[in-house]
């Protein structure tokens, strides 16, 4: 019985393979905005990995199949307008931001209204939220980076630029659960 070998070597000259089979350089911006979207993926189940309710794991264990299609999406450099994907993967759709739009209105409606920048801290799970937010506005910049050289799915830009937002009021609503206070950040002026 044969096992699968993880180790191929054919990277060893700093290239990788895209879904067309065509080489590119591991630097290459494609690869960027799908590793960062593979580490955006990892932050999240940092943050489930904490005692959070049920509902919420949930729900970012959804958001991470959702970023594992993507991911592929950005990796597939042969169909960026149907993203077919092959006819093996079901690509992300405006119904998935939907979704996200509609948990980040309902937590918002549990939340007090805000009005400055929140500095990021006060409680390990939301330092962890606000660093995979971050990582997600990366993974977005690398994608709008993308769209500037090559097709990409304006799905996906949407997405991951809903995603941000959700993050965002999901670091609030584990201040909430958490009992921790917000510092708002409050410009100072010059005199």
């Amino acid at each position: 019985m044969s096992k699968y070998k993880l180790y191929t070597k054919t990277g060893d000259d700093g290239t990788t393979s895209l879904f067309s089979g065509k080489r590119v350089s591991k630097h290459h911006v494609r690869i960027k905005a799908y590793g960062t979207v593979d580490e955006l993926n990892a932050w999240i189940g940092l943050i489930r990995n904490d005692e959070i309710a049920a509902e919420t794991n949930s729900f970012l264990i959804k958001i991470q199949y959702e970023l594992m299609t993507i991911a592929s999406q950005l990796a597939d450099d042969t169909s960026a307008i149907t993203q077919n994907l092959s006819g093996k993967i079901i690509p992300i759709t405006f119904e998935n931001i939907t979704e996200i739009e509609s948990e980040i209105d309902k937590i918002n409606s549990e939340l007090p209204e805000l009005k400055n920048f929140i500095i990021p801290g006060g409680h390990v799970l939301i330092s962890y939220t606000h660093l995979a937010r971050c990582t997600c506005r990366r993974a977005e910049r690398f994608i709008t980076e993308l769209k500037d050289r090559e097709e990409v799915s304006s799905v996906v830009i949407a997405y991951i630029n809903r995603l941000s937002d959700y993050l965002f009021i999901l670091s609030r609503k584990f201040s909430k659960d958490f009992d921790v206070e917000e510092i708002k950040w409050i410009a100072k002026k010059n005199k």
